[in-house]
């Protein structure tokens, strides 16, 4: 039987049409009322009114990000088959247990943003992360020794995202120049998933045992190594564990597949994460919500491709 994988993505697509889909949604309107409880203000109108970018800093992104997936989750739940699993890359995972059942709105939210405060307080503001693709796994070792940066996240064996501080980046993408397809700085000032956030993993980890965080209904794999997750203890562990640790979205993939998933359903904003699923497996239906013009036609895609 067809299995459906739910998929919640990380920072980097954020913009200002972000929300649009959910217009008229009764159900995204609940969702999206107990984020601005939290979160201070309708996200909906913070993100028409913010000044350019802004939504890019972690404090905004991170419980934007899941304000939006959980209210877009809050409308297609009752109108899909039960997904298999659950995955979510980077803020993402934080994402997924909400929308797997074990956070409500207010507290995936409120989560995020403690997660935001203690990613910025852990960096100096002087790191972030850089995507390099074209190049092997020996390759990004050795110039990750020479540079003092650090894997982030390993998203293909020649795609990676690496982090550090900001002249030991700019230092390594000036080296690598044309050897690579790709070798940009991403726009997150974090070196999220690196030993430079220990700190940050800790004050999260306290955050997380004091939360209302249960066991997901659905599994959800961990970010850090792609097992699925059941229970409360190893979610929080892993959750926790991964803004200090490289994040192998590679085998969160593997994973999700080898459990029988063949359709791929990522929540948006964006769509790297389906456009990845496409170029590494030939026979899976992947989409991203953005794709599509409105949330019917996200159901009915899904209802065909596990018919």
């Amino acid at each position: 039987m067809t299995r459906l994988a739910i998929l919640c993505p990380g920072q980097g697509a954020q913009q200002r049409a972000m929300f649009d889909k959910l217009t008229g949604e009764s159900a995204a309107e609940d969702a999206l009322a107990q984020a601005a409880a939290v979160f201070g203000q309708d996200p909906r109108t913070w993100i028409r009114t913010a000044a350019n970018d802004a939504w890019f800093e972690n404090r905004f992104a991170q419980p934007l990000l899941c304000s939006t997936m959980l209210a877009t989750w809050a409308v297609l739940r009752p109108q899909l088959p039960a997904p298999a699993v659950f995955a979510g890359y980077s803020v993402g995972e934080l994402a997924a247990y909400g929308c797997a059942g074990a956070l409500g709105v207010a507290e995936t939210v409120r989560l995020a943003q403690e997660r935001a405060a203690c990613m910025d307080a852990a960096s100096d503001g002087a790191a972030g992360l850089a995507a390099v693709l074209g190049l092997g796994r020996m390759r990004i070792e050795a110039l990750c020794r020479e540079h003092g940066v650090e894997i982030a996240i390993v998203n293909a064996p020649d795609h990676f995202i690496l982090g550090g501080p900001t002249a030991r980046l700019d230092a390594m993408l000036a080296e690598v120049g044309a050897q690579a397809v790709t070798a940009r700085r991403l726009p997150v000032a974090a070196p999220a998933h690196t030993s430079w956030l220990r700190a940050a993993s800790a004050t999260f980890a306290a955050a997380l045992a004091r939360s209302a965080l249960t066991a997901p209904a659905v599994p959800v794999v961990a970010g850090i190594s792609g097992a699925p997750v059941r229970d409360r203890a190893t979610a929080i562990a892993t959750l926790a564990a991964q803004l200090s640790t490289t994040v192998d979205w590679a085998a969160c993939m593997q994973a999700t597949y080898e459990m029988g998933a063949r359709v791929f359903l990522e929540l948006g904003p964006g769509s790297a994460l389906t456009r990845m699923l496409r170029e590494r497996y030939a026979d899976v239906a992947a989409r991203s919500v953005d794709e599509f013009h409105s949330l019917h036609g996200v159901r009915d895609w899904v209802r065909q491709q596990l018919a």
